[in-house]
């Protein structure tokens, strides 16, 4: 049956722990190294041992091992750590002894609080931010092509940046508000686009057009760049 699990396998004197997704949809085993987790996933048909899936990452050990050294260092949400803000970098400051809510100011996003609650409280801050950002352009790009948004959802989606229902529905990734503005836009866009055309036509990328300008470069820079989001908190 559908469903997910993990194994631990040892490559190159490493331990990793893989996750395991059996998919209906699935005709054959696939390894993937993302930055989304940090580590490699597999995807694979619902009939397949898990001894298979775990031959297969044995048998292509150098691609996997070489993919995880490529990936980009993880950077916490700590005291010091220099993160994107809307595509420009801002320094974390633990502000000690003081109260109050997360703000940013000239680059400098100043989290009060315990230093243990910090990540936590500059998340939150950040998924705030999102929507603060993003629901009202929805609705204004949704008012463009007279459709209704129903609900727009903030979440820490791993494999789209945005995903549009048939019921009006939309739903974001908080970390667009990492990326410069222009690429929010153009998510954005796309989506509200989705509204119209449920595909991915020239019908569709026409609405995207009218409700964007930046759709050719800001989909440039996600496949350049998109993955380096995952690397923050």
């Amino acid at each position: 049956m559908a469903g997910k699990g993990e194994l631990t396998v040892t490559l190159g004197g490493r331990d990793l722990t893989v996750p395991v997704k059996r998919d209906r949809r699935a005709r054959r085993i696939t390894i993937h190294v993302d930055a989304a987790i940090g580590g490699a996933r597999v995807v694979m048909p619902v009939y397949v041992a898990m001894a298979d899936a775990e031959a297969a990452i044995r048998e292509h050990e150098s691609w996997v091992l070489d993919r995880l050294d490529a990936l980009p260092q993880r950077v916490p949400f700590a005291d010091g750590a220099v993160i994107p803000l809307r595509g420009r970098d801002h320094r974390i400051r633990h502000v000690a002894g003081r109260r109050g809510v997360v703000t940013s100011d000239e680059g400098v996003i100043l989290a009060p609080g315990d230093a243990e609650h910090l990540p936590r409280r500059v998340t939150d801050w950040l998924k705030r931010e999102a929507r603060r950002a993003i629901s009202p352009l929805a609705l204004e790009k949704a008012a463009v092509v007279d459709r209704r948004v129903r609900q727009v959802s903030i979440r820490d989606q791993r494999s789209r940046w945005g995903s549009c229902a048939a019921n009006g529905r939309l739903s974001f990734s908080w970390r667009l508000i990492l990326a410069p503005d222009a690429v929010l836009d153009y998510v954005v866009a796309h989506e509200v686009a989705h509204l119209v055309e449920m595909n991915h036509s020239r019908d569709f990328w026409r609405v995207v057009d009218r409700l964007t300008p930046h759709a050719r470069s800001s989909k440039r820079w996600l496949n350049e760049n998109g993955q380096s989001l995952h690397r923050y908190g």
